[in-house]
C-alpha cells in the first residue's frame, strides 16, 4: 500500500527485455534506500513494483507483459514519481493507493491558471465512473483531489509544490498518465452489484 505522496523522482536509466517481459534499473536519485531490502515494493509512477536488486545508483525492478499492457510503460530515460510502500506507523498524507493501475488516461489541457495549473484528463469510459467531484485519483502514482467532473473527463488544480516534486510538470496535450481509482469506489461497486445479483 502507498499514500501517493510522492518521495523523488528517479529515471529509468536502462531497460533489459526478456521475450515481453523486462528488467528496469531505476536511478532513483534522492530516494533514501537505506531501509530498502530485496522483494520490498517501491511505486514507480503509481505501479507497485518489486526491488530485485539495489546498487549505488538506485535498485532494478521485474516488470511483466501484464503491466507493459495496462500502463504507459517504461522507456530508457522516462522520469518516474518513486515512492515506498506506507510502513503502519507512517502518516496518511493522501489517500490509500494500491499501486494498480486501472487504466491509462490521455491529457486533454495543461494550462496556467494564476500561480497553479489546471490539468484535464479523459479516463476510459470503464473507470471514469469511478471518478467524482471533490473524491481522490491518482495520476503517475500522485495523489490528487478532482475538482471538476463533465462524462469522461475531470480536473485537478496542480500547486506549485506538486509541480516542483513530481514528474507532473513535464506533461503536454496528449501525454499518456497512469490512472487509479478510489479503491472504496471499487468496494462500493462490487457491493452493489453483489447485492442486486442475488
Amino acid at each position: 500500500m502507498f499514500t501517493g505522496i510522492i518521495q523523488a523522482v528517479g529515471k529509468v536509466a536502462e531497460v533489459v527485455p526478456s521475450n515481453d517481459d523486462a528488467r528496469l534499473l531505476i536511478d532513483a536519485t534522492t530516494l533514501d534506500l537505506s531501509d530498502v531490502a530485496l522483494g520490498d515494493s517501491i511505486a514507480c509512477n503509481g505501479v507497485c513494483l518489486t526491488v530485485v536488486a539495489l546498487s549505488p545508483q538506485g535498485f532494478s525492478v521485474d516488470v511483466s507483459a501484464e503491466t507493459f499492457r495496462c500502463t504507459v510503460g517504461f522507456p530508457a530515460g522516462t522520469l518516474v514519481n518513486l515512492e515506498k510502500a506506507l510502513r503502519l506507523a507512517d502518516r496518511l498524507g493522501g489517500h490509500l493507493v494500491s499501486g494498480h493501475v486501472d487504466g491509462v488516461g490521455t491529457v486533454v489541457s495543461f494550462a496556467p491558471v494564476g500561480d497553479c495549473f489546471e490539468l484535464v484528463i479523459r479516463a476510459p469510459g470503464d473507470i471514469a465512473r469511478f471518478i467524482v467531484t471533490k473524491g481522490s485519483v491518482t495520476v503517475n502514482g500522485v495523489s490528487l483531489t478532482v475538482n471538476r467532473v463533465a462524462g469522461d473527463e475531470f480536473s485537478i488544480n496542480l500547486i506549485p509544490h506538486t509541480l516542483a516534486n513530481t514528474n507532473l510538470h513535464i506533461l503536454a496535450t496528449g501525454s499518456h498518465v497512469n490512472l487509479e481509482i478510489d479503491m472504496m469506489a471499487r468496494y462500493a461497486e462490487r457491493i452493489l452489484n453483489y447485492q442486486e445479483s442475488k
